[in-house]
């Protein structure tokens, strides 16, 4: 399967990355998850796909992220179960999906899940939509030039004090976890492009009220 060279020097580099201290997974318990950084090649070049929780869910309410959720014992895996929630998720068909690596495994505190993210090439794209209404409100297909353009980048700070990476795109305000993942990943595919990392805004009371009842 061929795979663009840019992703393969992402595989190389994300594979051995070491994780950061505050996301490294305690010695026991922690409930295992994955989710699924899917790549593909879009109109307007290269993309990745993210869903928009529900706002009705208990966990993650309303907030961007990748598909995924916990690790089945039926998945045998964290790659069959990432692949099997961006189906349940999404309505893509996994069989257009090639899985190019694992990256090593990050720790959630906030839901005590274990998540491993893995990377696919969508070489055979199929049509996606939220297939699972109640815990999915809608599906994008996220340019790269769009995720990098300065203009929609930002750090976010939270209520004790914390400010992380954020983006603002397609009418997502993306954050937390997912836009930390997003933050490393495009640094080390080469994408990144310089940006005001001193505009800081506070976490949108809205948003802060849906995370609250996690």
């Amino acid at each position: 399967m061929e795979v663009p060279e840019w992703l393969e020097r992402l595989a190389e580099r994300v594979t051995t990355a070491p994780v950061p201290p505050a996301m490294r997974p305690p010695r026991s318990g922690g409930r295992p998850a994955a989710v699924l950084l899917l790549f593909g090649e879009g109109p307007l070049g290269p993309d990745v796909l993210l869903i928009q929780r529900s706002s009705r869910g208990r966990r993650h309410a309303g907030q961007p992220a990748f598909p995924g959720g916990g690790v089945d014992p039926d998945d045998g895996g964290p790659i069959a179960a990432a692949l099997r929630e961006a189906e349940e998720e999404t309505g893509l068909d996994p069989a257009g999906v090639h899985v190019v690596c694992t990256m090593p495994e990050l720790y959630v505190s906030r839901s005590d899940n274990r998540v491993t993210p893995v990377i696919g090439w969508w070489h055979t794209p199929s049509a996606v939509h939220a297939a699972s209404p109640d815990e999915v409100d809608s599906v994008e297909r996220v340019p790269i030039a769009e995720l990098v353009d300065p203009a929609n980048r930002l750090r976010l700070r939270l209520p004790g004090g914390y400010s992380g990476p954020a983006f603002r795109v397609r009418g997502l305000l993306v954050w937390g976890f997912t836009a930390g993942v997003l933050d490393g990943v495009l640094a080390d595919a080469g994408f990144e492009r310089p940006w005001d990392r001193s505009r800081v805004e506070d976490l949108p009371p809205d948003v802060l009220n849906l995370a609250a009842r996690g």
